[in-house]
């Protein structure tokens, strides 16, 4: 869930494309995403139809179903994407760093999740489309409510749903993992959640194209995201991104503290070491 901007360091210049060969490159780049999404929902729509009435709330078709339409849309971009480590199997969420828009697609492309964000993202522009496409989870920031969200948050946990959380509450330059809020994870201690759930470490690792800004794909602070869009998709060649999951952390013994600390020193130690 993503909550104040993250500005200690400046965004980067966005160029944007230069020449008619550039914005060829986001046409041939982004018309084929666009059909892919296109597509992707039009069929998501009768999927889920008939998986609610077979399945309920879980979702062991159309999990799979938009895994698929993330890895296809990263095809069109030209973006390199591979995974290490498996997915966990038994109950539970998902948290890892966050550093761009980017990371709906890489993320999901790794395995199905579920993100969890503030209400104000499903107003965004663009944005909105892959958070509908992708059932994010969305919550407000109101103490009032945290007793109702947190039955919702447990209600979908014990459907199957893998929940991604950024335990970061903003996204960052993409070369560091800020400090975890540990508030965030005392929603996985609640009673009514199943007692053998686990909270699984992932970590995006993006690489710049040969010559670009370290921080290339990054998207944060007051970035504008159509810019930052168009300038992903005018570099002549891209760059790529591995996503590292880490063993499942089990939750039973732990405290928000304790459990928030082993996540962080988890999704950090594969950030620095790649």
């Amino acid at each position: 869930m993503m909550q104040a901007t993250w500005r200690d360091s400046p965004p980067r210049p966005l160029p944007g494309p230069k020449g008619l060969r550039a914005w060829l490159r986001v046409l041939r780049r982004m018309l084929p995403a666009v059909m892919v999404l296109l597509i992707g929902v039009i069929t998501l729509l009768p999927l889920r139809g008939a998986e609610r009435l077979i399945h309920g709330m879980r979702r062991p078709w159309t999990g799979p179903h938009v895994q698929l339409v993330c890895r296809l849309v990263l095809i069109c971009f030209g973006i390199r994407w591979s995974r290490e480590g498996r997915p966990m199997r038994g109950p539970g969420a998902v948290v890892a760093n966050h550093s761009s828009w980017l990371d709906i697609l890489v993320m999901n492309a790794a395995m199905p999740v579920f993100f969890v964000a503030k209400s104000e993202v499903a107003g965004w522009p663009g944005i909105n489309i892959l958070t509908r496409v992708t059932n994010t989870h969305f919550v407000v920031r109101d103490p009032r409510l945290a007793r109702q969200q947190a039955a919702e948050f447990a209600t979908r946990v014990r459907a199957g749903h893998r929940l991604l959380f950024f335990p970061e509450g903003t996204s960052s330059d993409g070369l560091r993992v800020l400090p975890f809020k540990a508030t965030l994870f005392q929603g996985f201690l609640a009673e009514d959640l199943p007692k053998d759930l686990a909270i699984q470490p992932m970590t995006a690792i993006y690489r710049a194209p040969a010559g670009e800004d370290p921080r290339f794909y990054a998207w944060w602070a007051d970035m504008d995201l159509g810019s930052h869009l168009l300038n992903v998709l005018a570099v002549k060649r891209q760059g790529s991104v591995v996503v590292c999951l880490r063993d499942p952390l089990p939750i039973l013994g732990e405290t928000r503290k304790s459990l928030s600390s082993k996540a962080e020193v988890a999704v950090r130690s594969e950030q620095v070491l790649k």
